[in-house]
């Protein structure tokens, strides 16, 4: 039996007012989720273990079943392998923001969801004004970019800018958790400021103040770490090929160190105007030749970080009809069996904008399989489902069993 993961990133949620106490999940129309539901057997998932932050690579790593103590070394050394830059000996990367600033306030995490092309001229534009020896900034996707600090050191409090949207920034700046990282928590605060001066009158965001949109006028540089060592998920299950599709940088560096193929898009981009049946047939046809697909779908997490509670409610809609109806149907035609396995990655709550590490709710479809009495998919029905409450890795290996 082959197996693939779709999973919405940050499609749980809490009970709304303006829903009538529901969570988008429970309110949007899904009838490809609750059949998953009433076929398969459900459960709740531990994805953010005690002492982590629920952050998107923690819980994507735990779905995947990886034990966080031994590999976890934040999300800027997995967007590195994304985009190709290999970590030497010494070196510490970090995810590098482009935000939006307004006075003294953090107005947003992605300013404004610029696009990969501006961004790519102002971060050439900051390597050349602030790259040296010992610091290099790499162009991502969107806002998302990587800053590499040979000689770095990782003992830092770093605040995740979507985490505090409407903060003021300057008490959220990098600060050493060690005397020794008082120098590497200098180094950044003074990429920081330095970066705002040198962003706030390049052309590409006087452009975009004129078209009425957030400028990317300054960096923020979080979650630092080094290279970390994880087997392959072939070495870890057996199974003798997989494959990733995912917008997102960090989704593709996992996937890289996980030994899985990072298969590419066209029209994916992470947010709600993505290329979901394109992904669907990208997965589908991934399955011909591999025995294992991830597919990450990001649209409801950035929803969830906008506080949109309409928008989020359309990207779990076309997460339903535009993916999981192509790959169910599709997949009943075929003569080999496929399990499906439907979950997000954490909670991203409209209320509060940020993650939460509460457990989230999952189905796990087997042609053939006995079904539980759950029939319809959202946090509180998962409840009542076959499988409980699980951690660590026991998803994954009872999914690929």
């Amino acid at each position: 039996m082959k197996h693939i993961i779709i999973l919405g990133d940050g499609m749980a949620d809490e009970p709304i007012d303006s829903l009538a106490g529901k969570t988008p999940l429970q309110f949007a129309t899904t009838p490809y989720m609750d059949k998953l539901a009433e076929l398969g057997v459900s459960g709740m998932l531990k994805t953010v273990p005690d002492g982590f932050h629920p952050g998107s690579e923690v819980a994507n790593l735990a779905v995947l079943g990886y034990d966080l103590s031994k590999v976890y070394e934040g999300r800027g050394v997995l967007e590195a392998a994304s985009i190709g830059v290999e970590l030497q000996p010494g070196e510490m990367a970090m995810r590098c923001n482009l935000i939006c600033t307004e006075g003294d306030i953090l107005k947003n995490h992605s300013s404004g969801h610029i696009s990969t092309e501006e961004a790519d001229e102002l971060i050439r534009f900051l390597n050349e004004k602030l790259g040296s020896d010992t610091v290099r900034f790499y162009t991502g996707v969107s806002y998302r970019h990587l800053l590499v600090v040979k000689g770095g050191d990782k003992h830092l409090d770093c605040t995740p800018p979507h985490d505090v949207p409407l903060k003021p920034f300057a008490p959220l700046m990098v600060k050493p958790e060690i005397p020794e990282a008082k120098a590497t928590a200098d180094l950044l605060n003074d990429l920081i400021l330095k970066s705002q001066e040198l962003l706030k009158e390049h052309p590409v965001n006087l452009k975009r103040i004129e078209k009425g949109k957030d400028p990317a006028n300054s960096i923020w540089p979080w979650s630092p770490g080094y290279r970390p060592a994880m087997e392959t998920m072939q070495e870890l299950y057996g199974f003798s090929a997989g494959a990733v599709i995912s917008a997102v940088d960090l989704i593709r560096g996992i996937g890289t160190y996980a030994g899985l193929e990072v298969i590419n898009v066209e029209g994916a981009t992470g947010l709600y105007d993505t290329n979901y049946e394109g992904k669907a047939r990208a997965a589908l046809e991934a399955l011909k030749t591999n025995d294992f697909v991830y597919l990450h779908i990001e649209a409801s997490d950035e929803a969830g970080h906008e506080g949109d509670v309409k928008l989020k409610i359309r990207t779990i809609e076309d997460l339903d009809r535009r993916v999981l109806k192509i790959i169910y149907e599709t997949l009943q035609t075929w003569s080999e069996p496929v399990a499906i396995a439907l979950l997000p990655d954490h909670p991203t709550p409209c209320a509060i904008r940020t993650h939460t590490g509460k457990p989230i709710p999952f189905v796990i479809y087997k042609p053939g399989q006995t079904a539980d009495s759950v029939t319809r998919y959202d946090e509180f029905s998962a409840k009542d489902g076959k499988y409980g409450v699980l951690e660590k890795d026991q998803f994954i290996r009872e999914f690929l069993r």
